[in-house]
């Protein structure tokens, strides 16, 4: 997909998002299902950039044709300082940016970080790529990426 195709305005689904997202004083454009998220990727309509650690893309798996930049590294997920930097270099600032982690808690906070750096249009990738703990203390049961039967692959 090139960045071209991001030039057009937001589609509708993303301007009712990031209308509900200002009203409920939400501090970056809101948050998009998984599903929404591969739809608007596969339509061209954004870019889906993959905020886990490169440990975690490589061994849990991680969605084909995603970008990366880490919001945190290593074991301890310590805090990327140039995460803003490295999102613009892959996206730019006005493209309409959809951000995954595991699940939906890093993304957020790193979309805060990008709307706050002047990112125009960054999402929160709802459920993350596997998906809350569920009671028996395990991932990917109940919600997210992987739960929903979207596109995955790993190394």
């Amino acid at each position: 997909m090139s960045l071209a195709q991001l030039d057009n305005p937001l589609p509708s689904i993303l301007e009712e998002i990031r209308s509900a997202a200002r009203t409920s004083g939400l501090p970056y454009s809101g948050g998009v299902s998984p599903r929404q998220a591969w739809a608007l990727v596969e339509a061209g309509q954004a870019l889906l950039v993959d905020v886990r650690s490169a440990e975690e893309r490589k061994f849990v798996g991680h969605v084909p044709g995603s970008l990366h930049v880490a919001w945190a590294t290593g074991t301890a997920l310590t805090r990327n300082p140039r995460f803003t930097r490295e999102l613009e270099a892959k996206t730019g600032k006005q493209a309409p940016i959809l951000l995954l982690c595991r699940s939906g808690k890093r993304s957020a906070l790193a979309a805060e970080a990008a709307a706050k750096a002047g990112f125009g249009a960054v999402f929160n990738v709802l459920e993350g790529f596997e998906g809350e703990l569920d009671g028996t203390q395990q991932r990917g049961h109940g919600d997210g990426w992987r739960f929903h039967g979207l596109p995955w692959v790993q190394d």
